[in-house]
């Protein structure tokens, strides 16, 4: 019965795609989006889709939320991949859309893996936003900040979906068996395969059929072992393991541990990681933590986002390790960021504090009889008796050595 269950599956689409939800109430996880009276859920129930980025790791839904904004009977819904098409291909959909818009029907246009289009594609969607031809939808699993164009990414909502908890993997998993009647599962198999999906899940399921497909009455954590390969290597771009190695890289150079710093970073190598994000922490990491100790700290770090940027993988790597490696053995200073804070507290709790009429633009005469730049003078050095900050704020400290 299960053998001959599994040979027609096999002929037919992947178990991800042939459970995949239709509808919202059937979709797990993402409840901050999804959940009453969120975002993502108000936009779907009252029909009124906006052009959106949504952004996450694989498999946390993107492509399941977008075809179901997108199966209202109201819009048309066109569905591209910018892996396999190019610029013909949005051209041609965009004209689609225009002709559909004469007819009295917008177009949603969901574009997968949207960073992978240049900035001259993207370019090619703003004026068709904006004349509302189409409603923008855009997944990826790179952060729209550095991916997608300033000017796209303010003509739309960015949508941030969260890896799938594990809780989340083991109530698909479940509901999978339960569909399509599989073998019994072990309880310690269900948990590990959730384990091992980090927060997936196309993972999980793709793992799922492959352990019903070598095992026999029962699915075992073995079967699951067998099934996902590997057991190693946690790594979800985007997800808890990425924040958690960044966080370890960063702390560990930060207490200049060179071998932590080291080993981390190879981790995230390993796991995918994109070196322009590692690059573009450590130019943040040179001017907080490093700041006035080594001020040339800020000139590699951004010399090696440069190298990273012309050179890429494999070879990059040496630019990474290089750079890590005299971060983590740079002496540290926190001066600069602690004045920032103060700073930016002072300006929060003073916003509207008067500039000093003596600091003042004179540039009319009435300016200059009204006291406008009074004995101050052009010099280098100067010191004004009534020094530089306003009156209630005189006493304010903000930078220490």
């Amino acid at each position: 019965m299960f053998v001959k269950w599994y040979n027609v599956a096999m002929k037919s689409q992947p178990l991800a795609d042939r459970l995949r939800p239709n509808k919202l109430n059937d979709v797990i996880g993402q409840k901050h989006i999804i959940g009453q009276n969120q975002f993502l859920r108000t936009v779907i129930e009252k029909d009124q889709p906006v052009s959106m980025i949504l952004w996450g790791p694989p498999g946390s839904g993107k492509t399941t939320l977008a075809r179901i904004i997108g199966s209202s009977a109201n819009f048309e819904f066109k569905e591209i991949s910018a892996v396999t098409s190019g610029l013909a291909d949005v051209k041609k959909v965009i004209e689609e859309a225009k002709n559909n818009l004469k007819a009295g029907r917008q177009t949603i246009l969901f574009v997968d893996e949207i960073h992978r289009f240049n900035k001259a594609q993207q370019d090619a969607f703003l004026p068709h936003v904006e004349a509302g031809s189409i409603i923008l939808i855009g997944a990826t699993t790179e952060n729209p900040s550095f991916e997608v164009i300033g000017p796209l990414l303010s003509r739309s909502r960015v949508v941030v979906l969260e890896p799938l908890s594990a809780a989340d993997i083991t109530e698909i998993i479940l509901r999978a068996q339960k569909e399509l009647k599989l073998s019994k599962l072990e309880p310690t198999a269900v948990e590990l395969l959730a384990e091992l999906s980090g927060g997936d899940a196309r993972v999980a399921l793709g793992g799922l059929e492959a352990a019903a497909a070598i095992s026999h009455k029962t699915i075992t954590t073995n079967d699951i072992k067998q099934a996902m390969q590997k057991v190693g290597a946690k790594y979800d771009k985007g997800g808890e393991y990425h924040y958690n190695l960044i966080s370890a890289y960063i702390k560990s150079m930060r207490g200049s541990d060179v071998n932590a710093t080291l080993y981390y970073l190879a981790r995230m190598i390993n796991g995918g990681e994109d070196p322009k994000f590692i690059a573009r922490r450590n130019i943040i990491f040179a001017s907080e933590d490093i700041g006035l100790a080594a001020p040339a700290a800020l000139n590699l770090a951004v010399s090696t986002f440069l190298a990273v940027e012309r050179i890429g993988l494999p070879e990059c790597n040496y630019n990474l390790f290089a750079c890590a490696t005299v971060l983590a053995k740079s002496k540290k200073s926190r001066s600069v960021a602690d004045a920032m804070g103060k700073a930016f507290a002072a300006a929060k709790n003073y916003p509207d504090a008067p500039v000093p009429l003596h600091l003042r633009n004179a540039p009319t005469k009435l300016m200059k009889d009204l006291g406008y730049g009074k004995d101050t003078k052009w010099e280098p050095g100067f010191k004004h008796p009534k020094g530089f900050l306003p009156e209630e704020l005189k006493d304010l400290k903000i930078f220490t050595d």
